[in-house]
């Protein structure tokens, strides 16, 4: 091929002009609305999803989980972060924690991180062996498998970050009073050990992107973007389809003359500071 002269460019090396706070919410609303209608697919149709996010520390897996969740139920919606692992669960079957919070009918379970905590964390920390990484990594794709013939729906996503973006989310995060709950010993050690996070995401993909269950990739530098990408994303991989409801009016309120409404302390009442 001859030369053009041009820098060759990577995927979503290109940057595109800042999305705006009024875009992003437009945009956000009608998905929220899809959403919705999906989650009213699953309970009437008594479909079972579940739905994986990982990524380094900072790629904004929390933010994305929020943007899916805060217009629908929490019944319906349900987000999994489980901790490290007690005693009794490091001598159990490594998956078997994971195993009861899967999805029953007319559930969507999201998970904010997952069992490949595995692959990754544990394996770049030394939390676990690395014989007993690759051997989870030979047996995670039966594992999903099985996962999905017994009807689940199983998407898994990863969220890809710049060291240069991870950097400052992490620097933000120190001087933010509302965030700095969110910075651990282990955020930091993502960042040391970041070529290690490297080959073991990438050892991860090549050991468990199966056609049943494949590995999606959001580019997550821009945050807003990254959010409404990943939601639509999720959408176009559901068969669902708007379930009919009846007409809705509201009642009439029934009043009746001889209630005299009380009077209640002010103790009772908030202060109103603002």
């Amino acid at each position: 091929m001859a030369a053009t002269g041009k820098k060759p460019t990577t995927h979503g090396a290109q940057r595109k002009a800042k999305l705006s706070r009024k875009d992003y919410e437009q945009q956000l609303a009608k998905l929220h609305v899809e959403l919705v209608k999906l989650q009213e697919w699953v309970k009437e149709k008594g479909r079972k999803v579940c739905v994986v996010f990982e990524g380094r520390d900072g790629a904004g897996k929390g933010g994305t989980i929020k943007a899916i969740t805060e217009r629908v139920s929490p019944r319906v919606f349900r987000v999994i972060a489980l901790p490290a692992p007690n005693e009794r669960e490091k001598s159990q079957m490594y998956v078997q924690r994971y195993l009861p919070h899967l999805p029953a009918a007319g559930e969507v379970v999201i998970w904010d991180r997952s069992w490949y905590n595995r692959a990754g964390v544990e394996r770049v920390m030394g939390f676990c062996s690395e014989e007993a990484a690759k051997r989870f990594l030979q047996l995670t794709p039966a594992f999903e498998k099985i996962i999905v013939e017994s009807g689940i729906i199983l998407l898994k996503y990863w969220l890809e970050v710049s060291m240069k973006e991870q950097t400052r989310r992490l620097e933000g995060r120190i001087h933010d009073g509302r965030k700095i709950w969110k910075l651990s010993p282990m955020d930091l050690q993502s960042r040391v050990r970041w070529e290690q996070y490297t080959k073991a995401k990438e050892e991860t993909f090549a050991r468990t992107n199966i056609k049943e269950a494949p590995w999606f990739i959001v580019e997550g530098n821009d945050k807003k973007r990254a959010r409404l990408n990943c939601i639509d994303h999720l959408l176009q991989q559901m068969p669902y389809e708007d379930v009919p409801h009846e007409e809705i009016t509201l009642p009439e309120r029934v009043f009746n003359p001889d209630y005299e409404r009380q009077v209640l302390p002010r103790e009772l009442y908030v202060p109103q500071k603002y």
